[in-house]
């Protein structure tokens, strides 16, 4: 156990330092290519005063040579972010649909810890400065724990080590180095995953809610405490035969999901409030009006074209040709889980074996949720076992469970507690394939587990030995590819 505890910890090390590497080698790359080409769009370097200052009255506008690299690197949706953060709020209806926790860590580290650069190149310039430094320390914290899942999930060490250098090393790489809010929402997804595979359920749902105020999809997260649920009430009614414990489970469900959803739905009341409030019908946005006023879905719709089946047009072919490695990956992903493991999609995890259920993910037992109840339940078990007198058929069963329960395919990426990510990362690529602009799957995904456990199994075995230089060769060229086009203002994913 100390051996392996010890074996852990050094494997940890050594991915912060892969970790760190990956940002820099991002990085470096942004420069090097930002000053070899010219870029295609220079407007993001304007800054217009906020609407609500009646004059660019900022005391501390500092032009020089630093200044003015750190804000011309500001491109994309970077600009809606930093913007967000100068102003101090949402000018613009369209920047609704970018949510304020990127902004908020920015502001908080620009006037805390590098409120003394101020004077030095000025204000825009240090909230650039803090926003890389967000996104690529969030990045680090999230590989650390994508390493500690992984470990509890796979329960191979090898296997979650080789799976968290193929993420710092993903295919959206450049979006966790720039001023993007994916650093943030894998942080406090993954981040959420390990307090909830850890016991902590509590502490997971503060990390989710967390997750939903970095990116919409955040809500999604609330389908791990809803499995989880789900199959603790089936326990509590069906094994334990008590009802009380059934409604104490599912009212602690109900709460859980609807805490994790808050923070979103409350972003879209204020939005609605500061839109819709205090105007007549004819003056209302016709969002406003709707008998459900969702300021994110109409967003997408009106300006950015997002919406199901809008995106399948034949000059946006190439854009497909982008997302189709991801999506092959998760594609090929959830048919290898679901070839091997059909009874788990056919019950919805019911049909796991009762060592799988019993495992140390806490996904489908009540054991953290009562760990008194279950001793006394243990112990009891453990007495009419002895108590009863052995039978040749029943050994042979139990022997043969254990046998099915630990064999090559029922564990690793296989086994029965990666089923609710296999879940999760399939309606995800759903969404990004019908409904969403299919290019941004790359970086939509990116944050998914189960895309590199399946690549580390691939990797590993030495039936598919050319996988592993297919996925390296992929996670290469769309780094440099993203470095190159992106960091110049030309369209990647």
């Amino acid at each position: 156990m100390a051996k392996a505890m010890e074996s852990k910890s050094r494997k940890e090390s050594i991915l912060i330092k892969y970790a760190i590497f990956s940002r820099l080698l991002v990085l470096f790359l942004t420069l090097l290519w930002r000053s070899l080409l010219q870029p295609y769009d220079t407007s993001a370097a304007l800054n217009p005063p906020c609407l609500n200052h009646k004059e660019d009255s900022s005391p501390f506008q500092v032009a020089n040579a630093v200044s003015r690299s750190l804000e011309n690197s500001v491109v994309w949706d970077s600009v809606y972010f930093l913007r967000i953060t100068e102003c101090g709020g949402y000018e613009y209806e369209q920047t609704y649909a970018f949510l304020p926790l990127l902004p908020f860590f920015i502001s908080l580290l620009s006037r805390t810890v590098f409120a003394p650069l101020v004077p030095l190149i000025g204000l825009r310039a240090v909230m650039v400065l803090s926003g890389y430094t967000v996104s690529n320390l969030a990045f680090v914290f999230a590989s650390i724990y994508l390493f500690r899942v992984s470990v509890i999930i796979l329960k191979d060490t090898e296997a979650s080590f080789r799976a968290s250098i193929i993420f710092c090393f993903n295919p959206a790489s450049i979006f966790y180095s720039s001023i993007y809010s994916e650093s943030l929402y894998a942080l406090f997804s993954i981040g959420g995953v390990y307090h909830l595979l850890s016991g902590a359920s509590n502490v997971a749902v503060l990390w989710f809610a967390l997750s939903g105020c970095a990116r919409s999809n955040g809500v999604l997260n609330a389908g791990y405490i809803c499995f989880q649920t789900m199959h603790r009430a089936y326990e509590a009614l069906y094994h334990k035969r008590r009802i009380y414990l059934t409604m104490q489970v599912l009212v602690a469900g109900l709460l859980r999901c609807v805490c994790i959803c808050l923070p979103f739905v409350a972003f879209q009341a204020y939005g609605y409030y500061n839109i819709c409030h205090g105007h007549t019908l004819d003056e209302m946005r016709p969002w406003c009006k709707g008998r459900i006023p969702l300021l994110y879905n109409f967003i997408q719709s009106h300006y950015w074209g997002v919406g199901f089946l809008k995106y399948f047009q034949f000059k946006q072919l190439p854009n497909f040709l982008l997302a189709t490695p991801i999506l092959s990956l998760a594609v090929c992903s959830i048919m290898s889980y679901m070839k091997s493991r059909p009874e788990l999609f056919i019950s919805l995890g019911f049909q796991a074996t009762d060592k799988e259920k019993r495992s140390a993910a806490r996904l489908y037992s009540l054991k953290d949720a009562l760990e008194p109840s279950v001793k006394t339940s243990t112990n009891e078990g453990n007495r009419d076992i002895r108590q009863r007198k052995p039978s040749s058929k029943k050994d042979v069963t139990v022997t043969r469970v254990a046998a099915e329960s630990s064999s090559p395919e029922k564990s690793g990426y296989f086994s029965a507690d990666v089923f609710p990510f296999i879940v999760h990362l399939g309606l995800m690529a759903t969404t990004a394939f019908f409904i969403m602009h299919v290019q941004v799957a790359t970086r939509f995904l990116s944050a998914s587990p189960p895309l590199y456990w399946f690549a580390s199994y691939l990797i590993a075995s030495p039936k598919h030995s050319k996988w592993g230089y297919l996925i390296w060769s992929y996670c290469a060229a769309y780094i440099l590819l993203g470095s190159l086009l992106f960091s110049n203002f030309y369209p990647f994913t």
